[in-house]
């Protein structure tokens, strides 16, 4: 029984597929130096062959996008290598920098353009930049109550990006469909209103997952499926208040299956008709289960706060068993990163973490990130994580389990910083809560 991920869904860039030129000797002609040089099939051959080549290089570029919540495999981890990871002592040079209301909105990248969410004056937008000057290519604005409770309020969720479409999910049940090139509207569903489902008590936080022709979102006890072609909604699974997760897709001995942290349990359902497979009980205070599960293997790993703790779950035919069970990472609201057999994440007291994968076991402990009892955010490139301290300190740290060790640090923004940063085609993005987006290079040389 084996229990894996599927790999992330591929977008084919405009104008990436090509025809190779032939051509034999004979084509060639022999210009001797100093000679007027001659432009005839040779040359036009040879422009080809150069288009070829960008098109090759543009293809690779797009390769390392990150055009949904957590990328394209969705477990944070980026395939991105030769980035910039030791930068000079003021920190690597902001290409661009732009505010984009209140919110925690992470950005997706996709074919040169950077996409996030923020509220301003009770009103969600849905932002397009230039991923590398930073100029708006467009917005898409809608009512939406900002819901400040106990902190800043605004959106949550991050847009998804696939096959020219922008999907995004607002905190009051709001699904967009959008035009990835223009931003115009192609349907908009309030998924609360139409199904009936509560809004659980700080808002929907999950993203919209897609796979194939469904959207899968976390509204309802166990999630629910939407036709991505019109906002049809095709199954439910109760009204009940959702958890605050994004849908994670698995595969459990060759059964397709979704796996869903609600408000009080973790739930796997069949994707195709939303049928629950099993529940396991997760219930925390304030049913808050915020980080999405990570799989490898026949394992799969579920994280709380508000002193829960985590568990490696073991899967098989039926309910899970469990491998173990600690309170040594105690994920709040951001998820953790799994690299070479360890779990890297921020505890909810603050500190930045590395557990044993197999057994729960703290490896080291470093506080110098934290803030207030804050948590920080972590996604992982090339070995190194690349973490976001909820202060706005930035820092690269080799992803190791013989102790802490930064290879970069510096501070990028002020104000909370709870949002998880970006790494896409050589460029890292990071905002705050107020909504302030900086672009910073790190290009390889």
């Amino acid at each position: 029984m084996e229990v894996t991920r599927p790999g992330g869904q591929g977008l084919t860039p405009a104008g990436s597929c090509f025809s190779c030129p032939r051509m034999s000797a004979s084509q060639f002609t022999l210009v001797s130096p100093g000679s007027r040089s001659r432009f005839g099939p040779p040359f036009r051959g040879c422009l080809d062959l150069l288009v070829i080549l960008a098109g090759l290089l543009a293809s690779n570029a797009n390769a390392l996008d990150w055009p949904r919540w957590r990328g394209p495999d969705l477990n944070g981890i980026s395939k991105e290598t030769g980035w910039l990871a030791t930068w000079p002592a003021d920190g690597p040079k902001q290409l661009w920098k732009a505010n984009v209301g209140i919110g925690f909105s992470s950005i997706t990248v996709s074919q040169g353009r950077a996409y996030t969410m923020g509220n301003q004056a009770n009103e969600d937008t849905v932002f397009c930049f230039e991923a590398e000057t930073g100029k708006e290519v467009w917005k898409h604005t809608y009512p939406a109550k900002l819901g400040a409770q106990s902190y800043e309020g605004g959106p949550h969720a991050t847009p998804t990006v696939e096959s020219g479409r922008v999907y995004t999910l607002s905190k009051w049940g709001d699904l967009v469909c959008l035009a990835a090139d223009t931003g115009k509207p192609v349907w908009t569903k309030n998924l609360a209103r139409e199904s009936g489902a509560k809004v659980p008590t700080w808002g929907f936080a999950g993203s919209v997952l897609v796979q194939g022709d469904t959207l899968y979102v976390n509204v309802g006890k166990a999630g629910m499926a939407v036709a991505k072609a019109d906002g049809k909604i095709l199954w439910t699974t109760g009204p009940e208040p959702a958890g605050y997760a994004t849908p994670v897709p698995i595969t459990v001995g060759g059964q397709a299956v979704l796996a869903v942290f609600g408000s009080k349990a973790l739930f796997a359902v069949d994707p195709k008709t939303g049928k629950e497979l099993w529940q396991y009980p997760w219930k925390t205070d304030w049913d808050v289960n915020a980080a999405d599960p990570i799989p490898q293997g026949n394992d799969l790993f579920i994280c709380s706060g508000y002193d829960h703790g985590g568990a490696l779950l073991r899967l098989g035919g039926g309910a899970p068993s469990v491998a173990w069970q600690n309170k040594n990472m105690r994920n709040h609201y951001n998820s953790c990163v799994l690299l070479g057999g360890h779990i890297y994440g921020f505890d909810e007291k603050g500190d930045l973490r590395c557990l044993e994968w197999s057994s729960g076991t703290v490896k080291w402990s470093e506080s110098s990130l934290k803030k207030k009892d804050q948590q920080g955010s972590v996604m992982a490139a090339e070995g190194k994580l690349i973490a976001l301290g909820p202060n706005g300190d930035l820092a690269v740290v080799e992803a190791t389990p013989a102790g802490f060790k930064a290879i970069s640090r510096t501070q990028v923004l002020g104000g909370k910083c709870w949002t998880t940063p970006v790494l896409a085609n050589g460029r890292l993005y990071c905002r705050n809560a107020a909504g302030d987006l900086v672009c910073l290079d790190v290009k390889g040389k």
